[in-house]
């Protein structure tokens, strides 16, 4: 079931498979209006790939989104694939589908993984960038890794346990290690065990509320592969250098109209992420949602992304003010 408030149901006006290296190839689809207004819809993850749901925060009459599943996650192929799989690679990507679609600047909107990897692409291509609609901030760094492998333990610990306790003692010390062995090892029976027990420790922190459509969607055997291999491949091997380097880079971007959302009672993303983002970005727009955890679906979360876009309708930005 969808959000309250977000628009009804539609199907893409256009889709199409790009091939963007020897070995992947992606699938991005265009819903609204096309010649509207152009937005970048920025998946989180990374791995989950885009869902009809994804479509609705946008007014179809005035957008022209594209979303864009990226490499090994959704549609694209080969699905949950490493190799060639980077975050320089997923900005290239979406530079490579702006060009080819006749582009000159969008908005960019993504959530989750979705703000780490907009951000990025913003602070590498401000110019190409109108404006930037962000929720559930993870900044990839080491505070947050720790967070979610070992903190989230402090208030949810059955979850965490559950999680823990999949793998044998012995890999429980370091367990991003131990699950990045069991995901990548040549036992397709355990990888894959492994990789519905990731997302069930992810889906079932994601909402403030039991969700059992949501947590579904995110443990069914395709988008748990996915999910679980990129995201232990990016928090093992594509973390930036140095650890803050989003904040560091941030007098690329603080001239754009921006728009932060996050849910106070966050379990996947810690809500001192966001507060740190807007400390450093106090220009952009800023809202806490004092009845939401993590997910784009949850109620008071939807209806502040609806409001920001609606927002980008009236004025071109989706601040408050100004």
């Amino acid at each position: 079931m969808a959000p309250p408030g977000v628009y009804p149901p539609i199907e893409p006006f256009a889709h199409e498979r790009l091939a963007v290296s020897a070995l992947h190839t992606l699938y991005y689809e265009q819903c609204g209006n096309p010649q509207g207004v152009p937005v970048l819809f920025v998946h989180g993850g990374p791995g989950a790939g885009c869902s009809s749901t994804d479509r609705r925060f946008f007014d179809p009459k005035v957008f022209r989104v594209v979303l864009v599943d990226q490499r090994g996650a959704g549609r694209s192929t080969p699905l949950g694939e490493l190799a060639d799989n980077g975050i320089d690679l997923l900005v290239a990507d979406f530079e490579r589908i702006r060009e080819r679609l006749g582009i000159a600047r969008w908005h960019v909107f993504g959530g989750s993984w979705g703000s780490t990897l907009g951000l990025y692409y913003a602070e590498r291509h401000p110019e190409r960038v109108l404006s930037l609609c962000l929720r559930g901030i993870w900044l990839l760094r080491q505070l947050e890794v720790d967070w979610w492998f070992y903190g989230l333990r402090n208030l949810a610990p059955e979850l965490w346990r559950a999680f823990a306790e999949h793998l044998p003692p012995a890999q429980r010390g370091d367990l991003l290690a131990g699950y990045w062995e069991r995901l990548t090892g040549t036992d397709v029976v355990q990888a894959r065990a492994a990789a519905r027990a990731w997302a069930i420790y992810e889906g079932s922190a994601c909402t403030l509320l039991p969700n059992a459509e949501f947590l579904a969607m995110l443990t069914n055997d395709t988008t748990s592969w996915a999910l679980a291999r990129l995201e232990a491949h990016y928090l093992r091997n594509q973390r930036f250098q140095p650890d803050d380097r989003l904040l560091q880079d941030l007098h690329r971007v603080r001239h754009l109209p921006a728009f932060l959302v996050h849910g106070r009672y966050d379990l996947v993303c810690p809500l001192v992420s966001a507060d740190d983002l807007h400390r450093a970005w106090p220009e952009a727009s800023y809202t806490v949602v004092d009845d939401a955890g993590h997910s784009s679906h949850e109620p008071g979360i939807a209806r502040q992304l609806v409001a920001a876009m609606d927002r980008v309708a009236r004025t071109g930005s989706p601040r408050f003010c100004d």
